[in-house]
């Protein structure tokens, strides 16, 4: 934040949003409110989960089969219990909970939103004191749906919001209502959330990728004839371990990200609603691309369910183009 600049919060971002919206009366505002304050809390829960004993796994799974961390559920159950306040929410859905929560199912009145989430993505990453973070994407609720949880299966592309929350060094807001991405960070002294960066725009290229490469044996051929062309052309191989610190590097620096189907997962891992939709949001409004495979565009993606998976590639413009060509040799 340059220090000519005006102060401005995230709260103040959203009211100057609104204010060009004549018709809005503030609904969509108090869900964005909801998640500001949802990611404060997850913030101090994430800085003190080793004095507090939340480390470590509950010992049950999640409805993705995997093994649930203790804080995997405190930041499901602030979130859940956060936006079910708020008088604009219809319908919330998480990647912790194999359905989702019907808060409000009137056919009646004013516009209302449906929040998907991923709580803490990347939760493994606490025990080492590494990078986790939020996820979450908003959609408007179509009260035309048959049952009201099919209101969620819209394709990327109708989303009207889009950001994470990265818990690191700082605790990092980045946002997306369509029109360029905003970052703000979180200053402990004042309890806001300070806008240090606006309208980002991701660099052209970079010679850098992310994926986990200890799964190179399973990947598909192109993938691999990237891998061999990347190192050869002098590439540096950059991974956290957690979707939101890979992708905000990323975003800031350049290079691309990637989750490629494996033997073990033929249809990718990635969450398409929770994960690869308000990711490829948030990289396509600043400038990158966002794709499934070579052809389809993640955001052009019509679900078939709340919790279907998905292969990635996005980044840098150029860093996905060189990905799509390796595959495209392999046929």
């Amino acid at each position: 934040m340059r220090t000519d600049e005006p102060i401005m919060t995230l709260q103040a971002h959203i009211l100057e949003q609104q204010a060009h919206y004549p018709e809005a009366v503030g609904t969509f505002s108090w869900i964005l409110s909801a998640l500001s304050i949802s990611a404060k809390v997850i913030a101090d829960k994430v800085r003190r989960a080793r004095l507090e004993n939340v480390l470590g796994a509950v010992g049950a799974e999640n409805v993705q089969g995997e093994q649930q961390q203790k804080l995997d559920v405190i930041a499901n159950e602030v979130l859940l219990r956060t936006l079910g306040r708020r008088e604009g929410v219809a319908i919330v859905a998480s990647e912790e909970n194999e359905e989702p929560v019907i808060i409000r199912n009137d056919t009646q009145g004013e516009r209302r939103y449906c929040v998907l989430f991923d709580p803490l993505d990347g939760s493994s990453n606490l025990d080492v004191c590494g990078g986790v973070g939020t996820i979450f994407s908003i959609l408007r609720h179509d009260r035309r749906a048959a049952r009201p949880q099919d209101s969620l299966l819209q394709p990327g592309s109708q989303q009207v919001a889009a950001g994470y929350v990265l818990y690191g060094p700082s605790t990092v807001f980045v946002l997306t209502i369509g029109q360029g991405v905003d970052m703000f960070v979180l200053d402990p002294a004042i309890g806001a959330f300070l806008r240090v960066e606006r309208n980002i725009r991701i660099p052209a290229a970079s010679k850098s990728y992310s994926l986990n490469e200890g799964n190179r044996p399973t990947f598909p051929e192109g993938y691999q004839r990237y891998l061999d062309w990347a190192q050869k052309s002098g590439y540096s191989a950059r991974y956290a371990g957690a979707m939101v610190a890979d992708v905000h590097r990323i975003l800031l620096k350049g290079g691309v990200f990637m989750y490629p189907p494996t033997r073990k997962a033929p249809d990718g891992k990635l969450r398409l609603m929770y994960e690869a939709n308000p990711m490829a949001m948030i990289v396509e409004n600043a400038g990158g691309k966002a794709l499934a495979a070579p052809g389809q565009r993640i955001l052009d993606v019509r679900p078939e369910g709340i919790h279907q998976r998905t292969p990635l590639i996005l980044g840098s413009p150029d860093e996905v183009d060189h990905v799509v060509a390796r595959l495209a040799e392999a046929g």
